[in-house]
């Protein structure tokens, strides 16, 4: 097995949340967990210690006063990622995470390609927000800023993109690709919202002018 390309730590006081974490990525040969942490003082210890790529953490469960605390690790640790992974998140709750720069938020609802997706994003240094927080934020009527991402896919997305081309449903790839409904459901919104598209039509135009598909015969 080569080297790990991202070291990950995991904040969070739920054992089986943790033990479901730790399971799914260490069967990933990008990530690395260098170490499982329940308070603070045990995760500045880590990140002392080891330079790390991402931290996994629940705002609501680890003993943070407020979410200055999490801005304290933010500018302490400039290189670290954050990935909030929580049970639940109010609009004041989603606010304060993005004033201090926030922009990494899942459920633990998440099945296994929705998590494998935003850790994966994190890492990379781009946006993952939940589908269900996208449709809050939305619904606040946050500025569109908020969303927006540059329009690099990853390599998941694209693979979407080529079955969305060959004229495949959203059930029909979750079917080929063994995952849920709802993920490729997140997977088209985010495609869509990063292309700045509204239709499959603009996306396949869109996909071979950039070159991520070749030349097919499609119809508008």
């Amino acid at each position: 097995m080569g080297k790990s390309e991202y070291k990950i730590v995991i904040a969070d006081t739920q054992f089986l949340v943790v033990e479901a974490l730790k399971s799914l990525l260490c069967k990933d040969e990008r990530f690395y967990i260098t170490g499982i942490v329940n308070s603070q003082y045990e995760l500045n210890k880590i990140l002392e210690k080891e330079s790390c790529h991402l931290l996994i953490t629940d705002n609501t469960l680890l003993d943070y006063n407020d979410p200055d605390d999490l801005l304290r690790i933010k500018r302490k640790f400039p290189q670290l990622a954050i990935l909030i992974l929580t049970n639940s998140l109010n609009k004041a709750e989603f606010t304060e995470l993005s004033k201090i720069g926030i922009k990494n938020i899942i459920y633990k609802t998440a099945d296994r390609d929705e998590v494998l997706s935003a850790v994966e994003a994190a890492c990379k240094g781009k946006k993952y927000y939940a589908d269900e927080i996208i449709d809050m934020i939305l619904e606040m009527g946050e500025n569109k800023s908020v969303l927006e991402e540059p329009t690099q896919l990853t390599v998941s997305e694209i693979e979407i993109v080529r079955l969305i081309a060959n004229g495949l449903t959203t059930k029909e790839i979750a079917s080929l690709k063994n995952i849920s409904f709802h993920t490729v459901n997140t997977h088209r919104k985010n495609i869509f919202r990063k292309m700045g598209v509204c239709s499959a039509s603009e996306l396949i135009i869109h996909a071979i002018k950039a070159g991520w598909i070749d030349n097919i015969e499609y119809y508008i």
